[in-house]
């Protein structure tokens, strides 16, 4: 005789409703621990404590193995997660389908987004969003590394460079174009250089993300590569870093266009070689795979599409 399904047992009076349960449970084991579930949530670690209690009871399961260091899905938690996902997916479905093509963005999103684009590129995309769509609120991560979106509670993130993980679905909205830039302060110091071979005699500042050791640059109209080694007097992270030090005289480095133009604009940067450029970055918005997508993120996507030409 076959054993029934754990979904189908009654619940106790007073465990909470069900679907909410099954959710939280899901968030628990994405996030890896109660207390992140719990911030992610936006409520306490005992309420979200409570409610895994309350479906074990509903089920009779122990679902969690927990200690103070780790936390485990039993055989049994393993195979209510996969039902719990489904049965969660599917009512998100049924709300969206009950609601037809009426159906308006709200709830809350969560994004990351790298430092340089997140606070001065996509802040004004955003903001026309928030205000097309008063329901929704946004939760605006900074953050230039992009790892586990499900485990860290994101619904979807822009990345700089190319995508390796084939867990996610992305959308490239825009090439970024990257040049060479130093400081007057520095060229008078140094020997100004003619060729781009003479690049590699000056001191050099690396944005470790995208370059270290070494330079490669392309020619605009031939499309012949140059590439060279540097030993760089500064490396760093983040581009605001590495514009400022620039600035400073430290060294000459490669950055966003975008981001370098008012320093070019007011004398503070030289551009470098104009017709020698690094390859392009490409930037992508993605997110998880998943049967079903809320509206929020479906409009949020189509607002980011929007902002990028290029898309």
């Amino acid at each position: 005789m076959n054993k029934p399904s754990p979904w189908a047992r009654s619940a106790p009076t007073g465990t909470g409703d069900r679907l909410e349960l099954m959710q939280t449970f899901v968030r628990i084991v994405e996030a890896g621990s109660l207390s992140q579930a719990a911030a992610q949530m936006h409520t306490t670690q005992p309420t979200v404590s409570r409610r895994l209690q309350a479906l074990e009871r509903s089920l009779g399961l122990r679902l969690l193995q927990r200690s103070t260091r780790a936390m485990r899905l039993t055989e049994d938690g393993e195979r209510c997660y996969e039902r719990a996902k489904a049965l969660i997916d599917s009512w998100d479905a049924l709300e969206a389908e009950a609601r037809g093509v009426g159906e308006h963005a709200k709830g809350r999103l969560r994004v990351l987004v790298p430092h340089a684009f997140g606070q001065e590129q996509l802040v004004l995309p955003l903001t026309e969003f928030l205000r097309q769509h008063p329901e929704v609120d946004v939760d605006w991560l900074l953050r230039d590394d992009v790892h586990d979106l499900i485990g860290a509670g994101i619904d979807c993130a822009l990345q700089v460079g190319e995508i390796r993980d084939p867990s996610v679905v992305a959308i490239k909205l825009t090439d970024v174009p990257r040049i060479v830039v130093a400081s007057p302060a520095l060229l008078k110091r140094s020997r100004q250089p003619r060729e781009v071979a003479d690049l590699a005699q000056l001191p050099w500042l690396a944005l470790s993300t995208y370059y270290r050791n070494e330079v490669s640059l392309t020619h605009l109209r031939t499309g012949a590569v140059h590439r060279f080694d540097i030993q760089p007097r500064m490396s760093t992270d983040n581009l605001y870093a590495l514009r400022q030090a620039a600035v400073l005289g430290l060294g000459v480095g490669i950055g966003s266009k975008w981001m370098m133009e008012a320093d070019l604009a007011a004398g503070r940067l030289v551009h470098l070689m104009p017709e020698w450029q690094a390859p392009h970055l490409p930037l992508h918005l993605i997110y998880p795979h998943a049967r079903y997508y809320p509206v929020r993120l479906r409009r949020f996507i189509d607002a980011m599409r929007g902002a990028m030409p290029s898309a």
